[in-house]
């Protein structure tokens, strides 16, 4: 921490941020290794949806993944998008996850097909990938637009593709509810001008 009003410096905050993302992904690899090392006794905790007691995984299922190949997938754009929304604040870091991971849980339970089991991390990073999108248009800052067309430019292709309903194997439903969860985030979380005096 910096200076006389006890505020983040830079570089506190990208390094608090790295570390957070990083722990956060390592946390994706070792409840998969504890998943595979149980035979997959985790994978319950995924939302089979329209059944009441499945709301109670509508967190843990945003933790969980079906096997290396999906954690690996999520990995790299998670820590990414997450470190960039990161550096906002970690409050409102908090919030926005928190948001997104709810309201995309709760999409999946409401609109997936029946008898499907769904979890993994994607929700979020569709999540992110609208915050961040929005983020600098909704807060009209020169830098959030910049990496509102960045991502847009790495990962757009793939946003679309994932929100696409003919894919097979792939809960579309929560990429696109985390996708709209996010631009909300990006509403409600939104950084006020300061009052001029």
């Amino acid at each position: 921490m910096s200076g006389v009003r006890g505020e983040w410096s830079r570089g506190d905050r990208m390094r608090v941020a790295a570390q957070l993302m990083v722990g956060w992904v390592a946390l994706l690899w070792l409840l998969e290794a504890v998943d595979v090392a149980t035979g997959h006794a985790l994978d319950d905790f995924g939302i089979v949806p329209r059944e009441p007691a499945e709301l109670a995984d509508v967190v843990p299922a945003a933790f969980l993944h079906f096997g290396f190949g999906h954690v690996a997938a999520n990995s790299v754009p998670l820590l990414v998008l997450g470190f960039l929304a990161a550096l906002g604040g970690l409050r409102r870091f908090a919030a926005v996850c928190a948001l997104i991971i709810v309201a995309d849980g709760l999409g999946v339970w409401l609109l997936s097909p029946a008898h499907s089991n769904t979890a993994g991390a994607s929700g979020l990073v569709f999540g992110l990938f609208g915050y961040l999108l929005a983020t600098g248009f909704v807060e009209r800052r020169p830098l959030g637009i910049l990496v509102a067309v960045l991502i847009a430019a790495v990962w757009g292709g793939s946003v679309l593709a994932g929100i696409a309903p003919t894919q097979t194997g792939v809960s579309w439903q929560g990429h696109l509810v985390g996708l709209i969860s996010g631009i909300t985030a990006a509403f409600l979380f939104r950084r006020r001008p300061a009052p001029v005096a």
